[in-house]
């Protein structure tokens, strides 16, 4: 006797025969689908059409609106809404200006004005409802810390620039590196004479960064250069908290001295001091009571110390001088520059390090360089290069404390980078000065 077919069996057959027939129909509808081709790529207008112009030489804001086609009442209420946020007289020569357009079909209309004032500020001027209205904006700027190390091949300006890890900087804030160490390490290492192969550096910096990697500022917290196998090392500490901080070796003590080694930066010496030297001009022999600076005309001529300007003029055969009384009562002298820094005059104070001329060939020279003399109080002449130099002030009692902390903290960050281990260094004897090269140019 057969047994009867269970109705779950039948449901489960008839579910099977509906999915393969709904297969073959979908399958042979849609081989007789057409396929869609490629659609044509449709051109959107841009958001914004920009057109940027440049403040030219003696050329006002409104002259260049004008340029620009912008209607007169429009121009007043530009300047207008400018002036809330700067002065259009301030503006500077090559002053971007970038104007705004919003496309329309038959003329564009002007939605806004940038002028960019600054890397650091750009006053938006933008249309709305009611008129123009203008709002400072500031460029964003992020802080970080930059650690790097290098070794010198020939001068420290090529292995500052040099540098694959500094790529990234401007070469103006690489080049403003090199005048920062020069400055630093000026009273240990002389970097137009001492420098050697094989001697390295090492620097923490902290700095605010621009979009387009360029520094809005930098401080320099820790520095190391180790010349000829002697280490030098600076730390930034701020006794006071007041911004005004200066560097400190390791013991605590300043490596500022009360005067400058030489009024330029990284200048060469072309003629030393001396009781009988012969003249290249007049051909006899007298003495060279100061140091021969050659550099460029124009190139910048600093203050050594702190003090306040006796003279200023033409004093013979120095051509124009300047002359600074200092608080210990010596007197430092500055001859043949070709002029005098807008300022400074009989009676000015000036501070170690600021500008007060430029490099020139005035007076008696045979090429533009900085004659430079130091005086005692009892008016002998002495070796500006011989002479030893009182150190600053040393970090105070009261701020022992902080000092030792801080300290540790950026010398364990100079440390990170390759070079000798901090702690097992020691200070070596004084630097032999290296055999100088013969002169050339200036006298």
């Amino acid at each position: 006797m057969t047994r009867p077919i269970p109705l779950a069996w039948w449901v489960l057959l008839g579910t099977t025969c509906l999915l393969g027939l709904a297969f073959l129909l979908g399958h042979h509808l849609s081989a007789r689908v057409p396929e869609v081709g490629a659609l044509e790529p449709v051109q959107a207008l841009p958001a914004e059409r920009l057109e940027v112009m440049h403040l030219q030489r003696g050329q006002t804001l409104g002259a260049v609106l004008q340029d620009a086609s912008v209607g007169w009442s429009e121009q007043n209420a530009l300047l207008l809404a400018f002036r809330e946020q700067a002065n259009p007289r301030r503006m500077q020569d090559g002053t971007r200006i970038t104007f705004r357009y919003v496309p329309e079909p038959e003329e564009d209309w002007l939605r806004g004005v940038d002028v960019t004032m600054s890397r650091d500020e750009t006053v938006r001027l933008t249309r709305d409802e009611v008129g123009w209205s203008a709002d400072l904006v500031r460029t964003p700027v992020w802080v970080d810390t930059l650690m790097v190390s290098g070794v010198i091949r020939d001068i420290l300006w090529n292995a500052v620039l040099d540098n694959p890890d500094l790529s990234h900087l401007t070469r103006g804030d690489r080049d403003g590196l090199v005048s920062r160490l020069d400055q630093i390490f000026q009273w240990q290492v002389d970097f137009s004479r001492q420098v050697q192969t094989g001697d390295t550096y090492r620097l923490v910096m902290e700095r605010e960064v621009r979009p387009d990697s360029s520094m809005r500022s930098s401080r320099l917290l820790a520095v190391e250069y180790v010349n000829r196998g002697t280490p030098y090392r600076a730390i930034w500490f701020d006794p006071e908290e007041d911004g005004q901080g200066t560097f400190f070796d390791e013991d605590g003590k300043s490596v500022r001295r009360a005067f400058l080694l030489k009024p330029i930066e990284l200048a060469r010496i072309s003629s030393r001091f001396s009781t009988a030297r012969l003249h290249p001009v007049h051909n006899i022999v007298r003495p060279h009571r100061g140091v021969d600076f050659a550099a460029p005309t124009g190139t910048p001529i600093m203050a050594t110390g702190d003090g306040v300007v006796v003279f200023t003029g033409w004093r013979g055969e120095l051509g124009n001088l300047v002359e600074i009384r200092h608080p210990n009562g010596w007197l430092t002298r500055y001859g043949h520059m070709s002029r005098f820094e807008p300022g400074i005059r009989v009676g000015t104070r000036v501070r170690q390090g600021q500008i007060i001329g430029r490099v020139g060939m005035t007076g008696v020279a045979t090429g533009p360089h900085c004659h430079y003399e130091m005086v005692r109080p009892d008016g002998r002449w002495v070796d500006p290069l011989s002479i030893p130099l009182p150190p600053g002030d040393p970090v105070p009692p009261s701020a022992q404390e902080r000092w030792a902390e801080e300290s540790r903290e950026r010398l364990l960050l100079l440390e990170t980078l390759p070079g000798p281990p901090i702690q097992t260094l020691v200070q070596g004897p004084d630097v032999v000065v290296a055999e100088d090269q013969p002169d050339q140019g200036g006298r």
